[in-house]
């Protein structure tokens, strides 16, 4: 008897063992697929972790359904680096599997419910519900679960199917479904018979005089395959012929033309053959070097280069070396906005070379920069990605680059594994022997710290490229503005008279405001009354073009009201304001210029942000407002001006790293102005331009802020100095949650005494009607981090046998920062 055991894409800690004959086990490999049974009906698709003979301890071993390839999809470095991530971040490897893995290669198993064998059906015999069901099947062979779901309007739907199956009115099987479709091309070709000129003469004067569209469709075909010896395309010849498909299909039904398919790559580049690589000035010159030379006593190299010193150009540099050793490069984005600019950058350097993973991307286009990776393709030498390119299968990696590494965005926060994308590349890197450079404008304290202690190498860059001057930054009171009221709606007069100065250059501005929306509270002036999400402890956000008010948590919305609803005055008025309000009042303040805005109600769709930068380097927009979004590395050639709109509102967010990411944001965000020759300007407004973070950032001191906020980290144990594992528990009861969240730290207190804090609510305490109570652990640096995640998980265990809090969820986030 041979065994195999294989990982489940669920949260279950354990591996699980299947029965195999000989010939599977002989032909199956580690990183291989099976679909198996599990539990009374399901089917999953499993992950072959190893084969032997030994059968399980407690339970009878089924046997595997089939297996799914040919050879391993996964690597076994791969499985060692996932395991990491399970063990550091306190997840099943299951979870992680189910992260990493492009969900088309996580078959489904999905219910199906078909008619039964009872001929003899009485309808008095059904409850209203079964009843539906089953004249819903009068009308179709077979209903998916969801279909069910829907008829009956109600999730819970298996006890119903499961009258019906024990009435045997109904039965069910459960289907598997393939989900990659390799993209397949569409092309025409004349019919063997009619290639030669002379047959294709006899063939248009044989056409009656009203198949005008039909002719011109033979000859640009005919024309096309002469001039170019390459398949012609449908949609090409429809274009170049003007015509349409149904002329085509016409053709193709006499037996003139035919169709055929090729399968094709989803993500190709069809730009110019690549240019050269730039000459790097002196000071780039200098890191690079720096770099080289840091490389050979440290796997990790830091790289803090002031805003437009020209980072990209190293990378590039780097990355061509790597490329001539035969190496595989990673290069990793905090966000997708990101890759679309950057992308066009590097494929004039590298163009077939480079594949693009992220989110945005389809199934499918992820399957095949997969397999292209897997297979050490040369269109998979370079991968650019957000944090998900983490778990690509690299056979021979040999950079990693982590750009903007002290973006928050580098941490996956819900669902597990809550892993940190940029300390996850670090152990990649470990595992591969390869080189990783991280690069930032404003480094995160704790890179800079391990930087500092000597644990990375630092190269640091202080020289813009092009010797161009740091930006003007300007702190303008408004507070004073008001009082002398100076303010044209959230417009100081300064910004304005800046703001007209840019346009009439004939140069652009971009304004940062960090929110969306409207505005964010709605109120009755008469009672004082905001209308309240009514699943989360929120205000909603006013959004005017859709004249709805949203929260910006769960999704809910309703139409504005014309009225209190709680004392039906029509005296309402709105509090604060987002970037849709900036653009409404741009709109009044410069009619003749063009306004767009980016943020995520505008940057939706899988193209969107790539049609606004577009738009941005083509000059066709003025004044570009927005959220965080535009901090983030962008590199725009014309902006000469930056406005922030409202400082304090980042500074005072009740989080210890508010300062840090403060400083972080407006540095990004000016660094987005003059950018080429001309000196940049920046004003931030604020109510506050005392406060010390603001008085950094208007004179470019990271050193400053740096050595402030260690030592408030110090004192306060955060980190660098200490870890944090915060502990989150969800529940509908707010008692029960309440309850859960204390004998949890109680429990953990007996050994970690004082460095449990909580439990405590977070700002927003209700969220998709679960309450959240939060605990944090603090773990000094001399306390050893694997007994303490030990200690945690046995509380954990202890906690979900008590049957009291078997409805809390308990989700447990390591290096929750």
């Amino acid at each position: 008897m041979y065994f195999i055991d294989v990982i489940l894409p669920i949260p279950l800690k354990q591996a699980f063992t299947y029965t195999v004959n000989s010939h599977e086990a002989a032909f199956l490999k580690q990183g291989m697929r099976v679909s198996v049974p599990f539990g009374k009906s399901k089917i999953y698709t499993a992950i072959v972790y190893q084969v032997h003979d030994t059968p399980p301890l407690g339970y009878e071993a089924k046997s595997i359904d089939q297996i799914l390839d040919e050879e391993p999809i996964i690597t076994p470095l791969q499985l060692q680096h996932w395991q990491w991530i399970a063990d550091y971040y306190l997840c099943s490897l299951g979870e992680v599997i189910k992260a990493a893995l492009p969900s088309a290669f996580l078959l489904q198993s999905e219910t199906i419910i078909k008619i039964g064998s009872n001929r003899n059906v009485k309808d008095e015999n059904m409850s209203d519900d079964e009843f539906l069901l089953y004249e819903a099947l009068q009308h179709q062979s077979s209903l998916h679960i969801n279909d069910a779901r829907s008829i009956l309007d109600r999730k819970n739907v298996v006890a119903v199917i499961q009258k019906l199956i024990e009435k045997n009115i109904v039965t069910v099987e459960e289907k598997i479904y393939e989900q990659y479709t390799p993209k397949l091309k569409r092309f025409i070709k004349l019919a063997p018979q009619y290639t030669s000129e002379e047959k294709l003469r006899l063939l248009l004067d044989s056409l009656n005089a009203n198949a005008t569209k039909q002719k011109e469709v033979l000859m640009t075909l005919f024309m096309l395959s002469a001039q170019t010896r390459k398949p012609v395309g449908s949609i090409s010849l429809q274009k170049k012929s003007g015509s349409t498909s149904s002329t085509l299909k016409t053709l193709i039904d006499k037996g003139i033309l035919e169709e055929y398919f090729i399968q094709k790559d989803r993500f190709e580049y069809a730009g110019e053959s690549n240019s050269e690589i730039k000459e790097l000035s002196a000071a780039q010159s200098d890191a690079f070097q720096e770099i080289k030379t840091s490389f050979k006593e440290n796997e990790i190299v830091l790289l803090h280069g002031v805003t437009s010193s020209g980072k990209t150009e190293i990378y590039v540099r780097l990355i061509e070396e790597m490329l001539e050793a035969g190496k595989q490069i990673l290069y990793m984005l905090p966000e997708i906005a990101l890759t679309t600019q950057l992308i066009s950058r590097l494929q004039k350097y590298f163009g077939e070379r480079i594949s693009v993973y992220h989110s945005k991307f389809s199934v499918n286009e992820r399957v095949e920069v997969w397999k292209n990776v897997l297979n050490e393709k040369p269109k998979a030498q370079i991968v650019i990605g957000a944090r998900s390119s983490l778990f690509l299968p690299f056979q021979n990696l040999g950079l990693i680059v982590v750009d903007e590494e002290h973006e928050p965005s580098f941490k996956q926060y819900s669902p597990a594994p809550r892993y940190h994308a940029r300390d996850s590349a670090v152990v990649l890197a470990n595992f591969h022997k390869s080189k990783l450079l991280m690069g930032s404008a404003t480094p995160s304290l704790e890179s800079y710290h391990n930087a500092e202690i000597g644990k990375y190498g630092l190269v640091t860059l202080k020289k813009r490229f092009g010797d161009v001057l740091m930006p003007d930054i300007e702190l303008v009171d408004i507070k004073e503005k008001n009082k002398k009221k100076l303010m044209t709606g959230h417009f100081s007069d300064r910004l304005l008279e800046e703001m007209r100065e840019v346009l009439k250059n004939g140069e652009q501005a971009i304004l940062f405001q960090n929110r969306r929306g409207f505005s964010p509270v709605v109120e009755c002036t008469t009672c004082g009354v905001s209308p309240q999400c009514p699943n989360c402890d929120v205000s909603l956000t006013f959004h005017q073009h859709k004249n709805q008010l949203r929260c910006h948590y769960c999704g809910y919305h309703m139409a504005m009201m014309q009225s209190c609803m709680a004392c039906g005055s029509q005296t309402l008025d709105t509090k604060g304001f987002g970037t849709e309000q900036i653009e409404t009042e741009l709109k009044s303040l410069f009619p003749n210029s063009t306004i767009a805005r980016m943020d995520q109600d505008t940057t939706k769709g899988k193209n969107a942000y790539g049609k606004l930068i577009e738009s941005l380097e083509n000059e066709e927009i003025d004044i570009l407002v927005g959220t965080q979004m535009l901090a983030k590395g962008l590199d725009f050639r014309n902006i000469s001006l930056v406005g922030v709109m409202n400082a304090d509102n980042l500074l005072n967010f009740p989080d210890f790293r508010a300062h840090e990411r403060s400083f972080h944001l407006l540095q990004q965000v000016s660094g987005r102005a003059g950018r080429t020759k001309k000196r940049g300007k920046v004003l931030i407004q604020t109510y506050n331009p005392y406060h010390q973070i603001l008085k950094q950032v208007s004179v470019n001191d990271y050193r400053a802020m740096y050595k402030e906020q260690l030592e408030e980290r110090y004192q306060y144990k955060y980190p660098p100095f200490f870890r944090i594992i915060k502990i989150v528990f969800k529940d509908k009861n707010l008692e029960r949650v309440q309850k859960a969240a204390t004998w949890f730290g109680q429990a953990l207190e007996l050994k970690l005494h004082e460095n449990v804090l909580g439990p405590e609510a977070p700002p927003v305490g209700r969220i998709k009607n679960k309450y959240i109570i939060h605990l944090l652990v603090k773990i000094p640096k001399t306390q050893s981090l694997e007994k303490t995640k030990k200690y945690i998980l046995g509380v954990e265990r202890s906690f979900n046998s008590i049957k009291e809090f078997v409805s809390v969820r308990v989700n447990i986030d390591v290096d929750s920062y």
